[in-house]
């Protein structure tokens, strides 16, 4: 029984490896490589899409800071929607020079995924879906550097359908819980997407600060991706398509992260949750795409949606399985292997995020708008602050979820050190 164990831990081990080892192949093609600096040849025509919901707190700065681009304003089309708002944030939209407030009000249809279908309804049934070359969206507490719509233009002209952008945190340093999304999205901006530009494979979108060519929205009417994490069930469907993604490093956008653990703890129910949905919805045409046209992309997004939850999951009802016929038989050696071998898992999993959180902290430093120390304590808090999904993902398994609006209140905006 014991040998059993120890096997069974040791091949989810090896599993681990095989399907997340090229993730530290990633990291070492951003220390060796540069990314490439693009030039438009054209300014195109974009509209700019905010879904928002009770957002009075935050979208009028976000206006600001589009209204305050470095790129014609001519160009620029920003569209609200006011989402069941029981406020102001439509009105404020419109004091802020909004050019377009949009208001939605559907009780059975909640989630950013229908109100930006909403959206696109009306622009095509007003100006026509092609009246923009593409479409940015974002979340109404997002911040944009002065640059960003310059920037991400460039890469777009250069013949990608879809881009996403660097994306960096207004409250890094609130707490523990606010600089560990922080960490994972800096992570995520710089050795996961801008890994897989430098290797020519498909990037990924990540919830906001992304652009789509108006002829991916034309070929689909509008929208239509509303599970639970509506931007991963774009991507995989995309990816899926054989669509490839592109990466601006130097679009870099400024996004609020939840202090508050109960907060928090919805947010990334709801998105393990739409996890799941997005694997039973399209698992098999994901894996089957890893033999096909999508190759690599096909197998990269599937190791970000299925394996590591999955592996964890089968981790702890393997171990606490051992721990409870030990315990409850008399076979004290068997609980203590099974705790002893949950340690060395958890040992392991600490230190490879501890790893990832290192080498983004080092290179990220002076982006970083927090303390000095502030910066230290947080890269050891960030392998604690991932492990607490471990008990969300058990939890959304089980348990309904819908989709909740995360109250945003975080106004100051960040004294901005240039790359």
């Amino acid at each position: 029984m014991i040998q059993w164990l120890k096997y069974m831990n040791l091949t989810i081990f090896v599993l681990f490896f095989i399907f997340y080892a090229y993730q530290f192949g990633y990291v070492f093609v951003r220390l060796i490589k540069k990314m490439p600096k693009f030039q438009a040849d054209k300014l195109h025509k974009y509209a700019v899409l905010i879904a928002a919901r009770n957002e009075s707190a935050v979208i009028g700065a976000l206006i600001d800071s589009i209204k305050a681009q470095n790129y014609p304003s001519e160009l620029v089309d920003i569209i609200i929607v006011a989402d069941n708002c029981d406020d102001d944030t439509a009105e404020i939209a419109r004091q802020h020079g909004a050019d377009m407030v949009i208001e939605r009000h559907n009780l059975q249809k909640i989630g950013k995924g229908y109100a930006l279908n909403y959206a696109f309804d009306h622009i095509k049934n007003t100006c026509g879906i092609r009246h923009y070359e593409g479409y940015m969206v974002f979340d109404a507490d997002n911040l944009l550097d002065e640059n960003y719509i310059r920037e991400i233009n460039n890469v777009f002209d250069k013949g990608y359908r879809v881009v996403t952008s660097y994306r960096n945190s207004k409250n890094y340093g609130s707490n523990w819980i606010s600089a560990g999304y922080s960490l994972w999205y800096l992570r995520e901006s710089k050795y996961l997407n801008g890994s897989r530009m430098l290797c020519n494979s498909s990037c990924a979108i990540s919830g906001t600060g992304f652009l789509v060519s108006s002829e991916i929205f034309e070929k689909d009417g509008g929208w239509k991706y509303n599970l639970l994490t509506e931007d991963i069930e774009f991507t995989i469907a995309k990816v899926i398509e054989g669509e490839v993604f592109g990466y601006c490093e130097s679009a870099i956008l400024y996004d609020e992260q939840p202090i508050n653990f109960k907060t928090s703890w919805k947010q990334r129910m709801r998105w393990t949750k739409g996890f799941y949905q997005v694997m039973a919805n399209y698992g098999v045409n994901l894996f089957k795409g890893i033999f096909h046209k999508g190759g690599f992309n096909c197998y990269d997004m599937f190791a970000n949606i299925a394996p590591a939850t999955l592996l964890t999951i089968l981790t702890v009802v393997i171990n606490f399985s051992a721990f409870l016929y030990g315990s409850l038989f008399g076979y004290k050696v068997i609980a203590i292997t099974s705790i002893l071998e949950v340690w060395a898992a958890a040992r392991n999993i600490y230190f490879t995020l501890f790893f990832f959180g290192l080498i983004t902290t080092i290179t990220e430093w002076k982006y970083i708008y927090c303390s000095n120390l502030k910066k230290i304590v947080y890269l050891f808090t960030f392998p604690i602050f991932m492990f607490t999904y471990m008990p969300i993902a058990i939890a959304a398994l089980f348990k309904k979820v819908t989709w909740e609006p995360i109250r945003h209140t975080f106004v100051e905006r960040v004294t901005v050190t240039n790359r």
